[in-house]
């Protein structure tokens, strides 16, 4: 999960067809008789190709070519001031409050708005009451307007009941908000906001019918529960170092990713098909799930998590086919600690369906300590395994690395590509070189599928 911020500029909305707009001596050309350019079209197909206009600066040139082309403005479905729109207005602030009252109050059948540029807070509610019977999506970055000025829990949005996404950049919501009861509501996305937990539990609850959340780059500390019975897709990136704990009731969840959690919970995970759980500062002590019967994809990261947590985490995963382990230490305290041996045979023995295994150095490295291939069964097989990517740093225990390395190609008859990633290892060691030229050696001679990075 990317660790969003509320200073990054919010990407630009689908690029839609924008018509040709023609220089003013040609409207005056076909005003005069001309029988060519859109004036030969009839007044619906010249409606349907303006109202393909999004960009307010597009939508204000078109209107100041022809009353006909004015005209079209009150079918136009979506609005977009970009950030940059009134920069070179005179007038600041009011300037760009002026515009948009007007474009918004003019279009009629709007459906989609979306202000990135700085406004006034104070007439967000005057907009969106105009617009409430058409508006389906909004979209807004308010910690402009919002900065040194009121509250920022935007309950005005209470005045568009029927909207059906919802997305905000950068405010402030110290409650619960006020939005009423946003029964059609299916995606809402929060991005770089400072958030109280009970204002996000308080969010998703006014949106019960929720099919899509996004919380990117939230600061947030406490104890966060959310039940959404429609929640298919979630993503709730949380930065701070506060302790910070999940309760996700969400029964037919397919995708789920979470970064900053201590404590995780998950009721219903019987649809879940990708899960990921990091943690970049801290430590992850404990997730509480239950098997995961569909799941495809699990990734879990961060610098340090209990290892009770991981082993939980990879019993119920084992039907899983992708698996990434990037966790840095263990221990159940602040004392960073090494993972404990990992048996691979049992590993790959109580994951069947992996196709593709992702691990760094520190899962590498308890895969290695564990004698467990001396005594090998004639018949172990890895039989799904075709992508395996290692990260290797230390050349430490180097023999066993490269029996594990070398049992991993012999036993996968599927392994199509397999990558060793050297990283951040230290070069001055005489044992780093020894380990490079034996795995050098080893790549050379597994007939390309063996490769150095």
């Amino acid at each position: 999960i990317s660790n969003a911020s509320p200073h990054l500029t919010p990407p630009a909305p689908s690029t839609r067809l924008i018509p040709r707009i023609w220089p003013a001596h040609s409207a005056e050309r076909m005003d005069c008789g001309g029988d060519g350019g859109m004036d030969a079209l009839p007044d619906g197909v010249v409606q349907a190709i303006l109202s393909r206009l999004s960009s307010a600066r597009d939508v204000a040139a078109c209107a100041g070519v022809s009353r006909s082309w004015r005209d079209c403005v009150p079918f136009l479905p979506f609005l977009y001031f970009p950030r940059s729109a009134f920069d070179a207005a005179r007038g600041g602030v009011a300037c760009a409050d002026d515009a948009i009252g007007r474009m918004v109050h003019a279009a009629a059948r709007l459906e989609e708005l979306v202000i990135y540029c700085p406004f006034s807070a104070a007439r967000l509610p005057r907009w969106l009451a105009a617009r409430s019977a058409s508006l389906r999506v909004l979209e807004l970055r308010v910690d402009s307007a919002w900065s040194g000025s009121g509250s920022g829990h935007l309950d005005c949005v209470a005045a568009a009941p029927n909207l059906e996404e919802l997305r905000l950049w950068g405010l402030t919501m110290t409650r619960e908000p006020a939005w009423g009861r946003l029964d059609r509501l299916r995606v809402l996305e929060i991005v770089g906001a400072s958030l109280a937990d009970l204002a996000v539990s308080g969010a998703v609850d006014a949106c019960p019918n929720l099919t899509d959340l996004a919380l990117l780059g939230c600061e947030c500390s406490g104890s966060v529960f959310l039940a959404t019975p429609l929640l298919q897709r979630c993503r709730l990136d949380f930065v701070g170092s506060g302790t910070c704990s999940l309760a996700l009731a969400a029964p037919l969840v397919e995708s789920l990713e979470v970064q900053g959690f201590n404590y995780i919970t998950l009721h219903g995970g019987d649809r879940l098909k990708r899960l990921t759980i990091s943690k970049n500062t801290g430590r992850v002590n404990t997730v509480g799930i239950d098997r995961l019967p569909v799941l495809e994809q699990l990734s879990l990261r961060g610098v340090q998590w209990s290892w009770g947590a991981v082993s939980h985490v990879l019993q119920c995963g084992a039907e899983a086919k992708h698996l990434v382990m990037k966790v840095e230490f263990c221990g159940d305290s602040d004392t960073l600690q090494p993972f404990p041996e990992v048996d691979l045979v049992e590993f790959f023995n109580s994951h069947p369906k992996l196709c593709k295994f992702e691990v760094h150095g520190a899962m590498f490295a308890s895969l290695c300590q564990k004698n467990s291939l001396k005594n090998l069964d004639s018949r172990f097989l890895i039989s799904s395994l075709e992508e395996v990517l290692i990260t290797v740093r230390s050349p430490l225990n180097a023999e066993q690395k490269l029996i594990t390395i070398e049992s991993l190609v012999r036993y996968s008859p599927m392994l199509r590509r397999m990558v060793l990633r050297i990283s951040q290892m230290k070069n001055c060691h005489e044992a780093a070189d020894e380990f490079f030229e034996e795995v050098s050696k080893f790549a050379h001679m597994s007939n390309g599928r063996v490769r150095i990075e």
